[in-house]
């Protein structure tokens, strides 16, 4: 199944306060062409995007946005044993307002995203309020076309539904706790429901920041893809000849060969380095395989500058990535900020504001004196530090602004 995120935002959610937009739709800028997912019949999608800005900006609550969205609308069918897709280790995250005006905390949170799977766009409304669904709207229409047809609509109580589903078994009363369309994914067999579900399951959504995901690794067993990783490893560096796990599966080990002989290596005994590799490498893998969406916060955490250039030119190869998957991930690691390494559009900044209101904008967006967008032949990452692109660069961020020295004695 080849799944594809257009677009995604959110409204009233952790430090955002205001609509915020973050567009997987490429923009027409002639650097990295060959980088797009490319449809004959609707807009060339990007294959990866990077999220950069200080700590505090508002990076982790942007990819928690996501996660909340996720996590809400599948958690519920992992639970009962409904899924259609393997999901992989969800990021599972509360939906908080943004607590700091007097309106904003009362008000619901409100996302919608687009994404196309199986020919097809689908674009999902959700809106809730202490926990509860205010409302929901699934509309769908052909990768293309023009015309937009109504799967469900929930306001409050009321649920209309499209003629697609608009059956007289359908159980229109549903917990105010959970999301219509759990509800009929849990229940039901509806060839669109099942699409939309399974795009919402096969996303992938971590925090590298937590550090019991460096302890977790998910490997495929089959013997191609074993080779695969391994390859792949060997070509980091990591010179490791095979691994397995224990007979009850409790286990990881590590198989290196020295003078023709195989030691064992158990997984937690490997350098902090080698365990992210293990535990994130085999998932961005696995994505490409399988054409999923991945969400990371911090991919940069622990990993040598290499190994993220590696990652994102995996994203980005056509050859490579034969069935859309693409990555989403926040980063300090200013080594790709480069103009061989994302196109404009890929590169986004967040910040907070003098109102402790998050916002985010691309590096596309940002024009100069004359009017002009920032050159793709510039120095992305020497002009961030120097403060042209607007948010706060690392170093003044953490010296507090203009670093007075006689404030320090």
């Amino acid at each position: 199944m080849i799944a594809l995120i257009c677009q995604f935002s959110f409204k009233n959610f952790m430090s955002y306060k205001d609509e915020t937009v973050f567009d997987f739709q490429a923009a027409s800028i002639p650097e990295l062409a060959n980088t797009l997912i490319v449809h004959d019949k609707a807009t060339d999608l990007l294959s990866a995007g990077v999220v950069y800005g200080p700590n505090g900006g508002g990076k982790t609550n942007l990819l928690k946005a996501i996660a909340c969205l996720v996590s809400t609308v599948v958690k519920p069918v992992v639970d009962l044993g409904k899924t259609r897709e393997s999901t992989i280790f969800q990021w599972s995250v509360p939906c908080i307002p943004f607590l700091m005006d007097d309106n904003s905390k009362n008000d619901p949170t409100v996302f919608q995203i687009y994404f196309r799977t199986n020919g097809n766009e689908y674009r999902y409304d959700l809106a809730i309020r202490d926990d509860e669904v205010v409302s929901e709207t699934l509309s769908w229409r052909a990768v293309g076309g023009k015309k937009t047809g109504l799967l469900f609509d929930r306001q409050g109580n009321e649920i209309t539904l499209g003629a697609s589903i608009n059956k007289a078994s359908v159980n229109k009363q549903v917990n105010p706790k959970l999301p219509y369309l759990s509800f009929l994914a849990i229940n039901y067999d509806f060839p669109a429901i099942s699409e939309v579900i399974s795009w919402f399951e096969s996303c992938i959504v971590q925090s590298y920041a937590n550090p019991i995901v460096d302890n977790r690794v998910f490997v495929a067993q089959g013997e191609k893809e074993k080779r695969t990783l391994i390859r792949a490893l060997n070509d980091l560096d990591i010179d490791i000849a095979d691994y397995e796990f224990s007979d009850d599966g409790k286990r990881f080990y590590t198989i290196r060969k020295v003078n023709e002989k195989l030691y064992e290596l158990p997984f937690e005994y490997e350098s902090d380095g080698t365990r992210k590799v293990l535990a994130s490498l085999p998932i961005m893998l696995m994505a490409l395989r399988q054409g999923r969406f991945v969400v990371i916060d911090e991919l940069d955490a622990k990993l040598h500058p290499k190994l993220l250039r590696y990652i994102i030119k995996l994203f980005h190869d056509p050859q490579i990535n034969k069935n859309g998957a693409q990555l989403l991930f926040s980063s300090h690691d200013l080594t790709t900020m480069k103009n061989d390494v994302f196109r404009r559009d890929e590169i986004w900044f967040a910040y907070e504001n003098d109102d402790h209101v998050s916002c985010i904008y691309s590096l596309y967006d940002i024009r100069d004196e004359n009017d002009k967008h920032i050159n793709n032949t510039a120095a992305y990452d020497k002009q961030y530090l120097e403060g042209r692109y607007g948010a706060d660069p690392y170093l003044q961020n953490i010296l507090g602004g203009e670093w007075d020295e006689s404030e320090a004695d």
